[in-house]
């Protein structure tokens, strides 16, 4: 039984909750986007809202017309491009472009066929070294993969991609100095919550399997890397080029 004193409980205990139908689950999920060859060795470009690591597999969830999904049964490599919070104008961009021509009647009304989705989201491409389809520049974590097993979720509307990852490329600015571990401080998902876009917050703190143990030099001070200076700068990624999707 709690026996503290009323006006000592936390305020969340006294929340009513209610019975909703929303239309999505999105609950904070980092947003990829996802580079794929086309039929005709061009590439496509796709955000996506729905993705998970488990080890080095790297699961996902596609519209089952989408063009990703169309270019991954016969061409199963692909690039995980995951973007940083200032870069969610070219992600919106990009969202009501489809790569199939017609455009699919299961798409939202406004969606338009884009065969150059790079260009008009404002990004660039860089080669890879394993697959084929470029990765995109400017984010700050790029995963080469190869789509493993691709099948229905249960409803029959989506699918469920399997990925293995082959290669990691990270961002200098966002690794540990001689270690292969991303710094947590320095790096932050784009995160889609209920179709608004967001970065991470502060710190709160981490858990006892982290390799990437961090000091903090006092009471209410600033964190910082192990054996580094406590008022290190913090990273600044670039705006991209447009600023309105």
């Amino acid at each position: 039984m709690n026996t503290a004193p009323p006006s000592t409980l936390p305020a969340q205990t006294a929340a009513t909750h209610l019975e909703i139908e929303p239309s999505i689950l999105y609950f904070g999920t980092p947003v990829v986007l996802l580079s794929t060859e086309n039929q005709d060795g061009s590439f496509n470009l796709a955000p996506v809202s729905s993705a998970w690591a488990l080890g080095r597999t790297v699961v996902i969830g596609l519209g089952r017309e989408g063009h990703t999904a169309y270019n991954l049964g016969s061409r199963p490599d692909l690039v995980i491009n995951l973007p940083s919070p200032a870069q969610w104008p070219a992600v919106e961009r990009l969202a009501p472009l489809t790569g199939r021509d017609p455009v699919p009647p299961s798409k939202p009304e406004g969606c338009r066929f884009e065969p150059d989705k790079f260009a008009a989201a404002g990004l660039t491409c860089e080669p890879s070294h394993l697959v084929r389809p470029p990765r995109v520049a400017g984010c700050p974590i790029q995963l080469e993969a190869r789509a493993e097993r691709v099948r229905p979720d249960v409803s029959g509307d989506f699918l469920i991609v399997e990925t293995v990852v082959r290669k990691v490329h990270a961002d200098s600015r966002i690794v540990v100095p001689g270690t292969d571990h991303i710094d947590p401080a320095a790096w932050s998902p784009l995160i889609y919550n209920f179709r608004h876009y967001f970065g991470l917050g502060p710190e709160l703190g981490h858990s006892y399997r982290t390799r990437t143990p961090r000091t903090f030099q006092g009471p209410g001070a600033e964190p910082a890397l192990a054996g580094t200076a406590p008022d290190r700068d913090r990273v600044a990624w670039p705006k991209p080029a447009a600023a309105e999707s």
